[in-house]
């Protein structure tokens, strides 16, 4: 079986790689692929479904809709798209649009609608027997997110490609951390995959600190067209020693006060200390 294009067989190598270095998918897995019809989640489903049948390992894959209830939303072809490729789909209607009104009236930001999709997406996975949750974040979110944390909330963080919830109940995984949104849209666009937007009254509004780090991101590239490249790097070369962070780097006193209470490792200290502090 042969790749579509060489679009495709380039991503296909790039998203084997994300699973196989953060275990992102495991045999017999059930994939749950948050669609919500843009090209991201269609790029994901797509590539998803073309290296299920040639991977070593099974996994099956159903793309899931959270519709939020705004007019317009062509859930409907969403629908038809996936039963005409053979993809196990489930739409389910929601009230989002209208909590978000209520709570914010004209400001809809997106973060907080994604919080009431996740949830909504944390419910389903248990419904339809999901092991894994899969969302479209590309590179682009990653390294936009880094920086928006770095200049604007004073945070060193952006988002890991395999995150457990916190109840422990869930794994999301991101398997397009290096593809980047430009190739997500060329690879959506060239597999006939209809782009379908969300109908929020905010949509395609990026707020204006987002706005700023793309611009940022693209006068970069200009000079340096391998930033975006080197940015999502850096996301997995990190060296805690040299932050800040005193959680990372204690004081002297306290990596001192840490060495004298340490349980020591002798079968005859061991024997001494209590069974409740032993490292079971």
């Amino acid at each position: 079986m042969s790749y579509a294009s060489p679009l495709e067989a380039r991503i296909a190598k790039r998203v084997t790689k994300a699973i196989t270095d953060y275990q992102l998918i495991e045999d017999g897995d059930r994939v749950m692929v948050g669609l919500s019809g843009g090209k991201d989640s269609w790029a994901l489903l797509q590539i998803l479904d073309v290296l299920r049948q040639r991977a070593p390992i099974k996994f099956s894959l159903i793309g899931v809709t959270v519709d939020s209830g705004y007019d317009g939303y062509r859930h409907d072809l969403i629908s038809s798209t996936c039963e005409a490729r053979g993809w196990e789909c489930r739409i389910v209607h929601t009230e989002i649009g209208e909590v978000m009104a209520d709570l914010l009236g004209d400001a809809t930001p997106c973060s907080l609608c994604a919080r009431l999709r996740r949830g909504v997406l944390y419910r389903l996975a248990t419904e339809v027997g999901a092991t894994k949750i899969a969302l479209g974040h590309h590179l682009d979110d990653f390294i936009e997110t880094l920086l928006l944390n770095l200049f604007f909330a004073g945070t060193l963080k952006a988002m890991p490609a395999r995150l457990v919830s916190d109840n422990g109940e869930h794994v999301v995984i991101r398997p397009l951390v290096t593809v980047t949104e430009s190739e997500a849209r060329q690879y959506a666009q060239g597999r006939s995959l209809p782009i379908i937007s969300c109908c929020c009254p905010a949509c395609g509004d990026l707020s204006l600190q987002r706005q700023r780090i793309k611009r940022l991101i693209a006068e970069l590239e200009v000079e340096h067209p391998e930033v975006k490249s080197s940015m999502i790097k850096a996301l997995a070369n990190v060296a805690p020693r040299h932050l800040l962070d005193r959680r990372l780097n204690p004081l002297p006193e306290l990596r001192e006060l840490a060495a004298r209470t340490a349980v020591p490792e002798s079968d005859a200290a061991r024997a001494a200390v209590p069974l409740p502090l032993l490292r079971r």
